[in-house]
This record gives C-alpha cells, structure tokens and sequence, in this order.
C-alpha cells in the first residue's frame, strides 16, 4: 500500500512530501517560540526550509535525470525519512547550505557520462565543492568525487585534472576579497576549522546514540544492496552508480574527521542514500518485501525524530 503511493511521479506526492517537510520542520522549530521575535532567526529558518527543499529538488533531478531511479516519488520520499533520523539538522545553517552546494557539484558529476561539456562539468562541480567547503571545511572532501569522475570519463584530456585547481584559485582570491571587506581573517577560519576529531563521544542523551545506529544499519543494509546488484543493471549507469557509493562513503569520511562532531555531519550521506534505497525498492521481488522495508524505515525515522524533541 505505501509503495503503491509513491510508485508514480506525480505533483500530488511531490506536494506531499513537501508538506510533510513542513509540517516536521514546524514541530521541530516550536518547540521554543522565541525565534519568532527576531527578523534574523525567522529569516535563518526560512533560508534553512528553502534550501532544505531545493536540496530535495536536486537529489530528485539527479536520480531520474541520469537513470539512476525509474518514474517514480521514493528518492524524495527517503530523503524526508532520512532528515528525520538526525532533527537537529534543521537549526544548522551551515551544514544544510554546505550540503546544497555539494548537491550541485554531484549534479554535474553524474551527469559526465553523457560526455557533453565536460570542461564545464568538472569546473562547476569543483567550483560549488570549494564554496561549499566555506560553510563546512570537511566537505572539501569531495572533491575527490572531482578526480574519479574524470578518470572515469575523461582522464586523457590534460586539462580536466587542472580544471580543479583553477576552481580552488578563484574561489581562494573570492575569499580573501570577502576577508578584506568584511574583516575576517582566513588563518583564523582555517585553525579552527581545517582540524580533526575522531573521538564519537558527543552524545547529550542516549536517543542520540539509538539514532545514529539505526540510521548505520539502514545504510549498511542499503550499501550492501547496491552492491549485491549493482553488476544486474545497465552497463552505462555502472559509473554514476559506483560515483553515488563513492559519494557516500566520502560522506561518511566527513562525519568521522570533523571538529564539533555531532550527527548532523551525516546529512551528506542523505543524497546518495536516498538513491541506493530508491534502486533497492525499485528492483524486480515481491511486494511484501518492498513493503516491509518501507514501513521499518519510517518507522524507525518517526521513533528517531521523536524521541529527540
């Protein structure tokens, strides 16, 4: 039944899943009415709502643009269920615009195997990964996603591995221009962001803890899925397929060497769990199974959300 809901792309699902957003979001944020007496808060979650759906938006258009899901509303809907493991995500600015930037650049990254524009492709994509390491350092990262995209498609043009570099450059003289005009001291940003933390000892209460081991064994479940099947689906998408894995693994390489720890850092996993979990659901068995994980899952993403008011 809950399969059969978002098996088709409609306009109905895609409002419900934004309403759902919204309605979540809402809970969360009134929990304390305070913000609603300041221009600044009010306009912070407003900007962290819009970018939180957009990044929805882009998850959605990279999945069904490249192939990688079929005419259908579940990527959307795994990535309202997967923001619901971690509530806390909807009061950090930083990390939801980071993510969105991110979001981009994989945009144009899956979108190389089409082999149009690729000198742009690696360019943009380089260029969103650096502003999007302004907002969180760590999510520089990623750019290794730049590097083995380009060695998938198109590693013999010598000036697809510079293409990089030149991003890195102009982004750099952006920052130092913005540091000049705004008073702000680069050396600073980066003492006390480009540093690591491998310590996971951060949890204020044990729903925390519970949250994060859920939301691992869900993605164990999902990752070992894509692998299982990824050698049954088309030999064109192998490449964005491999591309979406890497990108959750880099993901998850965020949340272990980042400072101020917290599982928020998770929400760059979000994209391309969404998509795994879209592919497992897709794939041909029977619909109790299909089913079945749905329901866990929310489930499991209601009790999350939940028990961390």
């Amino acid at each position: 039944m809950i399969t059969s809901v978002f098996k088709k792309s409609t306009p109905l699902n895609f409002s419900l899943v934004v309403i759902l957003i919204l309605v979540f979001f809402l809970m969360y944020q009134f929990q304390d009415f305070s913000w609603m007496n300041s221009g600044i808060l009010i306009l912070k979650n407003t900007i962290i709502l819009s970018v939180l759906l957009a990044s929805v938006l882009i998850t959605n258009f990279v999945a069904k643009k490249n192939g990688l899901s079929k005419d259908s509303s579940y990527t959307i809907f795994f990535y309202f269920l997967f923001l619901l493991f971690f509530p806390s995500l909807l009061d950090n600015i930083n990390l939801v615009v980071s993510n969105f930037f991110i979001l981009l650049a994989l945009r144009r990254l899956i979108s190389l195997q089409s082999l149009k524009a690729s000198n742009e492709k690696i360019f943009d994509a380089s260029l969103w990964i650096f502003v999007a390491s302004l907002f969180h350092f760590w999510s520089i990262l990623f750019i290794v996603l730049v590097f083995i995209s380009i060695l998938f498609h198109v590693s013999r043009e010598l000036k697809n591995w510079v293409l990089p570099f030149i991003a890195l450059f102009i982004v750099g003289i952006i920052s130092i221009l913005l540091s000049m005009i705004f008073n702000l001291s680069i050396i600073e940003f980066l003492n006390k962001n480009a540093t690591t933390n491998f310590e996971i000892n951060y949890f204020t209460n044990n729903y925390q803890n519970g949250a994060l081991s859920i939301y691992a064994t869900v993605a164990l479940f999902f990752v070992i899925s894509m692998f299982a099947t990824i050698s049954h689906r088309p030999l064109l998408l192998h490449a964005s397929f491999k591309k979406i894995i890497a990108s959750f693994f880099i993901g998850v390489l965020i949340f272990v060497v980042s400072p101020n720890k917290s599982n928020d850092l998770l929400v760059f996993t979000f994209a391309p769990m969404a998509i795994m979990a879209t592919s497992h659901i897709e794939v041909a068995q029977l619909k109790l199974k299909q089913e079945m994980v749905l329901f866990v899952l929310i489930a499991c993403s209601l009790f999350a959300f939940f028990s961390q008011l």
